[in-house]
């Protein structure tokens, strides 16, 4: 059987843990074969290794390899995973997954592409996860809940169920969400805080009960990649 070769987009800790997970799906049965890490220049020499991986190079090797590897991005913050994404699209490469074997899904989980989910995480039933999403060591997600494009959830989130997620938003670590709650597009929820309401997109939510401390102009994001 052919080993689907793969390459990890950005080179930092949530990249390497992104190898971690890979290493532990090949310790239950060889699947992937993990060629190295993609960085632009000013974040890793190609040729330096990372983990016992190299670093391949930039978006240009991968637009000459993009037909041989899939890829998956490494970069956990979620306004920079996008725009990372959108470059290694034009590229032409396609995306897998990577789910560690001790997070806990049921068969009624439904997950797009290039979504990294770690271990310790438990997701129940009728849930939805798109593309390019990473589910951080240890969270909880509920039934029925909806997770969209480029959400990040930090280690240790608690998502009760019928909560939506809108496409980029980040919570952090140990916050939790009660059940029918949304989360809108491209927003921050703090570390430790607890939404007991919904909250618009495009702005940062702290404490418990959590409430809003800053608010960003709509695609914040959009501006965040164009460096």
């Amino acid at each position: 059987m052919d080993l689907e070769q793969v390459v990890i987009i950005g080179a930092g800790g949530f990249a390497r843990e992104v190898l971690d997970v890979f290493d532990a799906i090949n310790a239950v049965k060889a699947s992937f074969v993990v060629q190295g890490f993609i960085v632009d220049p000013q974040y890793g020499r190609p040729g330096t290794y990372v983990n016992g991986k190299p670093i391949l190079g930039g978006f240009d090797w991968l637009t000459k390899k993009a037909q041989d590897v899939k890829a998956i991005c490494g970069v956990g913050a979620s306004e920079h995973r996008f725009g990372l994404v959108k470059r290694a699209e034009e590229t032409g490469v396609r995306f897998c997954n990577a789910i560690h074997p001790r997070a806990v899904l049921t068969t009624w989980v439904k997950i797009g592409y290039g979504s990294v989910i770690t271990a310790g995480c438990i997701l129940t039933n009728q849930i939805q996860i798109g593309n390019h999403v990473h589910i951080n060591l240890n969270c909880a997600v509920g039934h029925d809940a909806v997770i969209e494009d480029f959400v990040t959830l930090a280690p240790g989130v608690n998502i009760s169920g019928r909560v939506v997620l809108r496409q980029g938003c980040y919570v952090g670590t140990g916050a939790n969400i009660i059940e029918d709650r949304e989360i809108g597009a491209w927003s921050i929820v703090g570390a430790g805080a607890t939404i007991v309401k919904d909250v618009p997109g495009n702005v940062t939510v702290v404490g418990s009960p959590g409430k809003v401390i800053k608010s960003r102009l709509e695609g914040w994001h959009l501006a965040r990649n164009n460096h």
